[in-house]
This record gives C-alpha cells, structure tokens and sequence, in this order.
C-alpha cells in the first residue's frame, strides 16, 4: 500500500516541490526507512512522527511491518524537520487509517510528540512556490501563517495540531480550520519613526554630506575618525534616511529572514531596511553564509539595508577579502561539494576605522602614542581592493565643547530622506524599473549612455587619475558618485562641481 502528499524544500532563496512518497508492508519485521537524501534531522522524524501519530489515537508505524518514506527528487538534499507533518499524514493515508484529496495541498511542519506542530523555517519561498504550482491550499504552523499569508491566490490553514488537522481534512462535523486572513501589504508600510535622527547628530556637516550621497546612491561609505567623534552613531542614523523599502524589496529580504530561520515571529514581512553591526570577531562563514546547507549570512541578512563593520581594520584579513565579490556585483556565491547557492548581497557598507591603534593621530588635541611603523601596520590590514571598492573616504574630526554645548539641532532625517527619494525616483526613472535600482549598481553601459562628461569633467578627471594615480574601478566609481550628487541637486547633466566633489571623497586613502 503507498501513498502520496506534497511538500516542498527550500534551495537557495528558492523552494522545490517534494512528494513524500509512502509505502507499507505489513509482512515481515518492523523497519522504517526514509531515503532521498534526507539530513540526521529528517531521519530523526520517524521518531517524531510515530509519537505524533499513536498519540492522536492512531495506530503507529511500529505496528505496520516495513515502511519506507521516499521523499522525492531523490538527488535533492532535504534538510530539517519540516517534512515531519506530510510524512504523517502519508503514512495514515497509506495504511488506510484516514482519506482525503492530497491534490492541490501542500503540507509543511514540525511534529511535537504529543501531536503539536511546531514553526519550521523557509515558509514564504515555499508559499510563492505553491502559488507558481497552482496549489490552492497551504497547510502551515500557525505561528507561521502571518508570514505565508502576505502571498495573493492561496487558502492558508493554520494548523495547531495533527488531531486538529485530521479533523479537517477528513470532514468529520467538527470545528473546521478557518484559512488565515489576508495581509494587507499597504497597512504594513505605514510610517515608521526610527529611535535616532541625524537632527541628534550636533555640526559634521561634512559627514552627514557624505552619508546623504551614499543613502541616495547606494554607495559605500568608510568613516575615518579618533574615538568619540561620532562614527558609530552617524552610521546607526543613516539608516533613516534611506528611502522604504518597496514590496518586492521587503518580500526579497522577508525570503532572506525566512531561509535564515531569523523573521521574528508573529512577522508577516520585514518593512524596514536593515542596520546589521557584526562584532569584529565574526567568522567568514557567518558574514558571507556557506554551512553543510548553506544559508545566508550577515551580508544577504543587510540586503537593500546598510552592513557596519565598526572597528573596520580589527576584522581579519581573510574575512574582509571575502567582501570583494558582493561588494563588486552585489550577490554572493557560495559553492559546495552538493552544488552552488547565490544569495543577494546588494548592501550598502558603511565602515568605521580610527586612525591608529591609539586613535588620535589626526586628533589636533591629543598626541598619538603610535610609532610610525605601528600606523603603518595598522591600515594595511585593510586591502587596497577592500579600500578601491569604498567610494566614500570620510574624516570624521573631534568636535569641540563649543559645538557639543550648542544647542542648535541638525537637519532631521526626515527631511533628508525626502531629497533622497526624489534621487531614487530619477533613478528609478533612468533605469525603467529594471533590476538596477541605484547608481552605484551600474556598469560600464549604463554609464556611457548616462553619465556624459563635458570637456571641464573630462580635464578635471584626467587630472584626478593621474595625480591620485586611480585604478579604473576608481575612475567609474568617482563618475557613478558624481551622477549622484547630480540627481541630488536635480540636474540632468553632471557638472564640473559635481566631479569635484566626488573625487574629494577618494582623497585621503589614494
């Protein structure tokens, strides 16, 4: 006797359907089997699963001789517990125990041994999968339903336990499972305040300049400053400047959560871009990704927010390196000896360095304790490649008691971030909303057709190049800076003030 019920399998930011496929003999010994490449957590569920189902008041698979469980495609890896639920009810379906229609149903959860279904990860790729296959009902934990139901075309059930579940299906007169309420997206991108403002942020103008054209832009900033001057506490405001996210944006980060079995609970979508600060001691694989099956890391985790490395040069070397490739193209590729994954990366990244290991050698008040071969030491640790990929190089002084004591407040985000959105909305218009949405995500192309230089631009770069002795990732990164600042002040050409004012962004590391 066998049996058939749907599932799915997350690979990538992607899902596959799965058909947990069901078969039993009662001749012979007990054996249960599960094949198909399942991980220890998958091979554990017969456990679970038998637990699960003789405490609903079924009879078990320890009383039904030989069952094998395939989960298919056989060449797929499955990984976790949340094939626990369709595993059940494949086998009560083949041995007869219970009946329903498994078509046009897919079932996800983790099975508790008495019978509760617990939350599993990756919901919203699979709920997207399902609606691609024409599958009308969603059967989910219902801690997860929020979550699966911000997709338009499906019945989401929210299932509690498998005695619940089973009650639904078989039609048996009892309560039956209302399916989710629909997420209205619009409501979900209501206005939001953040906890810091830049009108906190009290004189840096020069800096809040800086971080403006990178908000505008998506450029990459680095903060260059003793300790005290402010650096971390510019990076945290520049967050609310950033424009919101759109919804394919937040559906493309919520993904992200979702695979990373981080989107905090009772959370239908992530509306707000992401501030993520990794400690100077992460690894490699927790800011990049990777794992036995890979998931996404700190920088797919800041995709479309902002990724601070605070204390930059304290972060080893070999970490840092693996930064060129996202920084470069915007996606990271982890490769496997079971295949190869891509996870978005677009980030914005805003670091933060002093000076030296005592940090007051620009410092015009203190005198620096470093010797000149400890400085030196001290930024090499940083790449030139790391540093060519940065477009912003930021100074980013000690203010002085009279500007700390002065009560004047700064412009507030709020008011940035509205020349920002009207720099993205030209953006947005210059690129036809393709795939590219800001400036600093375009190549060599888009660059001819939209970043002309008159023949003052054109002299005042060829002096740059040769005097700063820039490579050529320098020299289109100042031009994509300048269309910035030009899409800022609303102008449709790039002038001459625009070029000079990119290029003494790149002055001080050069």
């Amino acid at each position: 006797m066998s049996s058939k019920v749907f599932s799915a399998a997350t690979v990538g930011l992607k899902s596959e359907l799965v058909e947990v496929e069901v078969d039993t003999v009662a001749a012979g010994l007990h054996h249960f089997n599960i094949v198909g490449l399942p991980d220890a957590a998958v091979k554990e569920s017969k456990d679970r699963v038998g637990a699960a189902i003789r405490n609903s008041g079924f009879r078990p698979p320890h009383r039904a001789g030989r069952v094998t469980i395939n989960l298919a495609p056989a060449d797929l890896k499955k990984e976790g517990p949340i094939y626990d639920l369709p595993m059940a009810l494949g086998f009560l379906l083949a041995t007869k125990q219970v009946y329903f229609d498994f078509q046009n149903r897919l079932f996800l959860g983790e099975l508790s041994l008495d019978g509760k279904i617990r939350p599993v990860r990756g919901v919203l790729p699979m709920a997207i999968l399902a609606k691609e296959k024409n599958i009308r009902e969603l059967y989910v934990p219902a801690e997860n339903a929020n979550e699966a139901a911000v997709i338009d075309g499906l019945d989401i059930f929210p299932v509690r336990t498998l005695q619940e579940l089973l009650e639904h299906l078989l039609d048996l007169g009892g309560e039956k499972i209302a399916p989710a309420p629909k997420i209205n997206l619009v409501e979900l991108f209501s206005d939001q305040e953040h906890v810091v403002d830049m009108a906190h942020i009290k004189s840096q103008e020069h800096a809040k300049r800086a971080l403006e054209i990178a908000a505008a832009g998506g450029h990459n900033a680095i903060l260059n400053g003793p300790p005290g001057s402010g650096k971390t506490l510019l990076a945290k405001t520049m967050v609310s400047i950033l424009p919101r996210l759109t919804v394919p944006e937040a559906l493309e980060v919520t993904k992200i959560f979702s695979i990373a079995g981080q989107l905090p609970r009772e959370t239908s979508l992530i509306t707000q871009r992401q501030f993520r600060a990794p400690h100077h001691s992460a690894s490699a694989v927790s800011l990049v990704g990777g794992g036995t099956f890979p998931r996404p890391g700190e920088i797919s985790m800041s995709h479309r927010g902002i990724l601070f490395l605070d204390e930059f040069p304290e972060f080893q070397r070999s970490v840092l390196e693996n930064l060129r490739q996202p920084l470069e193209n915007g996606m990271i590729t982890v490769s496997r000896a079971q295949g190869t994954l891509e996870f978005p990366a677009r980030f914005t990244l805003v670091a933060a360095m002093n000076p030296c290991p005592c940090g007051n050698a620009t410092d015009p008040e203190k005198a620096c304790s470093c010797s000149p071969a400890s400085i030196i030491k001290y930024q090499r640790k940083i790449s030139g490649p790391i540093l060519d990929r940065i477009d912003l190089h930021v100074e980013v002084p000690r203010l002085k008691f009279e500007k700390l004591a002065g009560g004047t407040s700064g412009e507030s985000s709020k008011k940035i971030r509205e020349r920002v959105e009207k720099a993205r909305d030209i953006q947005k218009e210059r690129f036809f909303g393709g795939r590219m949405i800001t400036n600093s995500e375009m190549e060599s192309e888009q660059i001819k057709n939209f970043c002309a230089l008159d023949a003052a631009c054109v002299q005042l770069m060829r002096s740059a190049v040769t005097s700063l002795h820039l490579s050529a990732r320098a020299y289109y990164r100042i031009i994509k800076v300048a269309r910035t600042i030009a899409d800022l002040a609303g102008m449709e050409n790039i002038q001459s003030t625009h070029i000079a004012e990119a290029i003494q962004y790149r002055f001080k590391t050069e």
